[in-house]
């Protein structure tokens, strides 16, 4: 509904109401005066049969008297009272009222509007929401547009002329050999570290086409990845493109799933982003890199898809030392608290070997190996936890971290 068709509606709601006030005012009132009318042609009454009993004998005159005093006072109070309303000007103290009552109900019909209301829009249905939002993706800028608008690359390479003359070689031999598709991985990796993202975007479209059909999931969501954080998070038409093809390939990897919420919120979905995010909330894990996005926007992204009341999941409680075992090894010796934390080591050990576990649990399993010297035992942990999590890339890439962390690599 527009503002006009809001405000008509609500003008006539208002007089309405204000006329059934004025009338219940006004009824108020000649219900004052009639009762008023009445109470004077009462005391009228009693003052003539007075008259009638003081004539036949059967009252005293000095009680005719006083009878007649009391009477013909409470008949001229009666009277003041019928004679009020006019008096005070025929009631214009309850016009007021009512004019006062008619502006408020306006004045809080407006400010209801400018919360709840969108100036300049009519009132859409479902279907019709649904149409604009397809329309809103279909005319959305392209990739190169949202590129344009962004600031120009940082500096970072040049802090140092050493590590820029041989990122200049790569590229040149990159250049010079466009088949190579080890350059090309290695060129991409490089670019975005340098926060490059449209160079390492384009080198990632290389290494898709020299793969061919044998690009898998990673590759496609890599080169989404690198897409959107070209254009300053907005995904395009041309990272749309990559994650189908990723979502085609495994419709439950969550980076894509991810990257398609986000999507469907920036082109006017926000029900069906919620889905995906909640989806991919409860399936964790915590230390993925889209739980900590996802959590800060989920109240917002709830209110959007209209969803009351809604309770974000609760990440699982931290499995490391409690705040007991924290204090108690705060007074050991260095051997006791050693002799602790290998406990802990042993424990955590046991019981991935025994239930499996989150990767995030993996990782900190291989790193405090790695902190007790016990690089073997590391590496060993490290090569079952891959095997573990073989299907799933961004564990994966959480294990490459704690093996970098670990110098097992």
């Amino acid at each position: 509904m527009d503002i006009w068709g809001f405000g008509i509606i609500a003008a006539a709601l208002v007089l309405v109401v204000s006329a059934l006030l004025a009338a219940a005012l006004r009824a108020g009132r000649m219900q004052a005066r009639s009762a008023a009318s009445y109470d004077v042609q009462v005391y009228r009454d009693q003052l003539a049969e007075v008259e009638r009993d003081l004539a036949r004998g059967t009252i005293a005159p000095e009680d005719a008297a006083r009878v007649r005093t009391e009477v013909s006072r409470r008949i001229l109070t009666a009277d003041a009272d019928a004679r009020a309303p006019a008096l005070r000007g025929g009631g214009r103290g309850g016009v007021v009222l009512a004019a006062v009552l008619t502006v408020a109900l306006l004045a809080g019909s407006g400010v209801l509007y400018w919360q709840l209301g969108a100036l300049g829009y009519g009132d859409l249905a479902l279907e019709t929401r649904i149409e604009m939002a397809a329309e809103r993706r279909a005319d959305r800028p392209t990739q190169a547009q949202a590129e344009a608008a962004q600031p120009g690359p940082g500096t970072s390479e040049d802090a140092n002329s050493e590590y820029a003359a041989l990122i200049d070689q790569l590229r040149a031999a990159v250049a010079q050999r466009p088949d190579d598709l080890q350059g090309h991985v290695l060129l991409a990796q490089t670019e975005a570290r340098l926060g490059n993202f449209a160079k390492a975007a384009a080198a990632q479209e290389v290494v898709l086409r020299l793969k061919g059909d044998a690009a898998g999931v990673a590759d496609l969501t890599t080169q989404a990845e690198l897409l959107i954080f070209a254009a300053g998070g907005y995904v395009s038409p041309q990272a749309e493109d990559a994650l189908r093809r990723a979502l085609n390939i495994d419709d439950t990897d969550p980076s894509a799933r991810f990257y398609w919420g986000e999507m469907l919120i920036q082109t006017g979905r926000p029900d069906l982003g919620f889905r995906i995010w909640d989806g991919l909330l409860r399936a964790g894990p915590e230390g993925a890199p889209w739980m900590a996005p996802i959590r800060a926007r989920m109240p917002e992204l709830a209110e959007l898809a209209g969803v009351n009341n809604y309770s974000m999941p609760q990440p699982d409680a931290p499995r490391g030392p409690s705040q007991q075992d924290i204090e108690n090894a705060a007074g050991m010796s260095p051997q006791e608290r050693m002799q602790m934390i290998e406990g802990m080591v042993a424990s955590l050990s046991d019981r991935l070997g025994a239930e499996g576990g989150p990767v995030s649990d993996w990782a900190q399993l291989i790193t405090a190996l790695a902190v007790l010297g016990r690089q073997d035992d590391a590496r060993a942990v490290l090569d079952n936890a891959r095997a573990t999590f073989n299907d799933d890339p961004t564990a994966l890439d959480v294990l490459s971290r704690a093996a970098e962390q670990a110098v097992l690599e």
